[in-house]
């Protein structure tokens, strides 16, 4: 049996993967696939592909995008989430600032650099037309780190996915000030170029069995099967889960487009995110799963 190691956050967007884990999906394909949270994100998941301690990460378009230009060895081999990802805005529930006009030059809680927190809060910037030079940042690893840095206001505001955010807006623990959608499919899934290179099959494999997973997410009648489920293993609202549910797209296989690579690295060149753009055969690897 070939052991591959896998890492996502642990948020409702990856529930299909840990229920094929749990059906033992990818066993019956000789194939042992070893989850592990990452509280940290897209930056820490891009870290562990590139020191080996994973082989497959399920992690936001941007930051996989950007990490492979400063030189992770990896490359995208599938969208996994079609549709944006929603940023909600968030400020201590005891903040002064009441609109995003007020947080220009203020300090941004960001889980790691190079992260999508770091990232959308240059997006945010840009927007609102700010010096992205003058942003400021506390990094503060994890949405705990948030939760801290925004209490005692050692930073002002910290952007992180609308739904998961949600039960500390409804506790009060934070306000939201603004949503932002990014302007890209969210999440791809990513390889190591060396678990590319030696276990192809394998990796083929696994993108079939969660496709195939993926496929009783296709609608959203299939979708409201699992809301319960979703409620209860990510502490959230059924009608918050719905509502998420009605603006999610999950892909079932299909290939990222060059257009949209090259779309990506446009925006991010343009945000002064990456200072070059490469290839797109640098950033992607095809898999003909038929």
């Amino acid at each position: 049996m070939t052991t591959l190691k896998i890492g996502g956050v642990a948020e409702h967007f990856n529930m299909p993967w840990h229920l094929a884990i749990e059906n033992n999906e990818f066993k019956k394909e000789n194939i042992d696939l070893v989850w592990k949270d990452f509280p940290g994100g897209t930056g820490a998941m891009s870290k562990a592909l590139r020191n080996g301690e994973l082989d497959i990460a399920v992690l936001l378009t941007e930051g996989i995008i950007k990490d492979i230009i400063d030189g992770n060895p990896s490359k995208i081999v599938q969208t996994y989430i079609n549709s944006p990802l929603l940023w909600g805005l968030h400020v201590g529930a005891e903040s002064k600032y009441n609109s995003v006009e007020e947080l220009e030059n203020k300090v941004s809680a960001i889980s790691r650099v190079g992260s999508g927190s770091q990232l959308f809060s240059i997006v945010n910037a840009k927007n609102n037309g700010w010096d992205i030079d003058k942003i400021e940042y506390q990094v503060v690893n994890n949405l705990v780190g948030a939760i801290d840095a925004l209490t005692n206001e050692s930073a002002d505001y910290f952007l992180w996915e609308h739904f998961t955010a949600k039960p500390l807006v409804d506790n009060g623990t934070f306000r939201r000030l603004a949503d932002i959608p990014s302007p890209w499919p969210c999440f791809v899934i990513a390889v190591r170029d060396e678990v590319l290179a030696n276990q192809p099959e394998e990796i083929k494999n696994t993108l079939r069995i969660i496709n195939n997973r993926l496929s009783q997410f296709s609608t959203l009648a299939k979708k409201e099967r699992y809301i319960d489920t979703f409620a209860q293993l990510y502490n959230l609202e059924k009608e918050d889960v719905k509502n998420w549910l009605i603006i999610t797209e999950w892909n079932q296989g299909k290939s990222i487009s060059r257009t949209l690579i090259d779309k990506v690295q446009n925006e991010l060149l343009n945000l002064n995110i990456i200072s070059k753009k490469i290839d797109t055969n640098q950033l992607i690897h095809k898999i003909r799963l038929s």
